[in-house]
């Protein structure tokens, strides 16, 4: 049965796009379910389909030579991933975990080609991601190697509220469960110092941390602690 156009008409990823295209771009996909913590692709694996994420939050995590895990970086709804054909590579760069039960698009990697040449819109939206994703991977490069640890973590909590923050009134809640070891793993530090840092935080009124859920109380001051310029 064909996908239902209107799961991607209002996804930013294929704005411009008529409702014959719309069916164009769906004619190869299929709808795919996976529940929390399982995987949807894995690293170095062969690239075989690429995929959209329409509800849910998928963590991307790269294992190093050494074998510790760091968190890339997460994908929220609406965002394409797994595009390892439109960097020419053949296996994936990293794993892609389901943080909580997801619901996906799925294409054959042999449609990419076809898909970018037709729809101009698409490949312009995917390659914009791509930049945009190189460049925050560089800025996080840029803060292991100059910023204190403190401020790692605060530029991690930022980034995660404005890319998937739920307000609330308590405050930004970041809208899917994390651990304190994602944030370390994150960040390049260790679950005692995340530990330390947001329980420092919440005596000060900062974040209310519970269990594998973060809520930024005072935006305005992770924001001076991320710029390490907090006086107290």
């Amino acid at each position: 049965m064909p996908l239902d156009r209107s799961i991607i008409a209002s996804l930013p990823l294929f704005e411009g796009l008529s409702p014959a295209e719309l069916d164009g771009v769906l004619k190869d996909a299929r709808a795919a379910r996976f529940p929390k913590e399982s995987t949807i692709f894995e690293q170095e694996a062969e690239v075989r389909s690429f995929f959209v994420l329409l509800a849910g939050h998928v963590r991307v995590v790269r294992a190093t030579p050494d074998g510790r895990q760091v968190i890339a970086r997460y994908i929220s709804e609406g965002e394409i991933f797994g595009i390892a054909a439109a960097l020419g590579r053949l296996t994936y760069p990293a794993t892609a975990i389901a943080a909580v039960d997801c619901v996906v698009l799925v294409w054959p990697n042999a449609v990419w080609p076809d898909l970018a040449a037709r729809f101009p819109v698409l490949s312009a939206g995917t390659f914009k991601t791509v930049g945009s994703r190189l460049q925050d991977a560089q800025a996080r490069v840029v803060e292991l190697a100059t910023e204190h640890v403190e401020q790692r973590v605060a530029n991690a909590l930022l980034r995660l509220a404005n890319q998937t923050g739920r307000k609330t009134e308590a405050g930004i809640e970041i809208d899917f469960p994390i651990w304190r070891q994602d944030i370390a793993e994150m960040t390049g530090t260790t679950l005692h110092t995340v530990s330390r840092l947001l329980s420092a935080w919440e005596e000060r009124g900062i974040v209310v941390s519970g269990r594998q859920r973060v809520t930024v109380t005072d935006a305005h001051r992770l924001v001076l602690l991320a710029q390490h310029r907090s006086k107290d």
